[in-house]
């Protein structure tokens, strides 16, 4: 287990880094998000939804504002094509994330763990708990992307690893449009409680999972 934790925290460490070397140079701001999309809205709506995709995407090697992109494309683009495009994007970031770590990363992942046996009980602690923590990821910034490369790396199931990805991005980013689809410049609280909500959501559903964990170990 602390070795499984360990290799989390590395992954953290690593996106965390990107964050804050960004906030730091300020390449990439929300105000910039707010002016890509809206000189892409000049253009048609499926250029400003490819947009929206290319950035969730590019929150997978660089820190992106991803839940403020969901919300925007919904104000941008409406519910339905806005939750369409913020999913594929999304889903793009998650696959080629564990894929990549599946295929590239067992290098790194032998000069971290040292021994075949600890990758061996690493592995088979993440595809027992691996489901949950993908699905609970979407609680804070970088924990999704940690916890794809993660699955990659232990060599989760792609199915399952795709089964739990889906079921927790999907309604996060279809909450976080129809948020954004709801308001407007002069009352932007359906953004604000959409925010506020998801994050305690997640946050209680963790707190549940912990305190279920605890007791089945007793």
């Amino acid at each position: 287990m602390i070795t499984l934790i360990k290799l989390f925290l590395i992954l953290v460490a690593f996106f965390a880094s990107t964050f804050v070397v960004i906030k730091l140079a300020g390449v990439v701001t929300v105000g910039d998000v707010r002016a890509w999309l809206e000189a892409a809205q000049s253009e048609s709506p499926w250029t400003l939804g490819l947009v929206v995709a290319g950035l969730l995407f590019a929150d997978l090697f660089i820190a992106i504002p991803n839940l403020t992109v969901s919300i925007l494309s919904g104000y941008f683009l409406g519910f339905e094509i806005g939750t369409l495009f913020n999913m594929l994007g999304v889903s793009a970031a998650g696959i080629t994330g564990h894929l990549l770590s599946r295929s590239m990363g067992r290098r790194l992942l032998e000069k971290v763990v040292r021994t075949p046996e600890q990758i061996e009980e690493m592995e088979d602690i993440f595809n027992r708990h691996g489901f949950v923590m993908i699905l609970l990821s979407w609680a804070l910034p970088i924990l999704p992307e940690a916890s794809a490369c993660l699955s990659g790396f232990t060599r989760m199931p792609f199915w399952k690893f795709l089964s739990a990805w889906v079921l927790g991005a999907y309604p996060y980013v279809a909450i976080a449009a129809y948020a954004g689809s709801m308001s407007t410049l002069s009352n932007p609280k359906p953004a604000i409680y959409a925010a506020i909500g998801l994050s305690a959501f997640f946050w209680l559903a963790w707190a549940m999972f912990l305190r279920f964990r605890r007791r089945a170990v007793k």
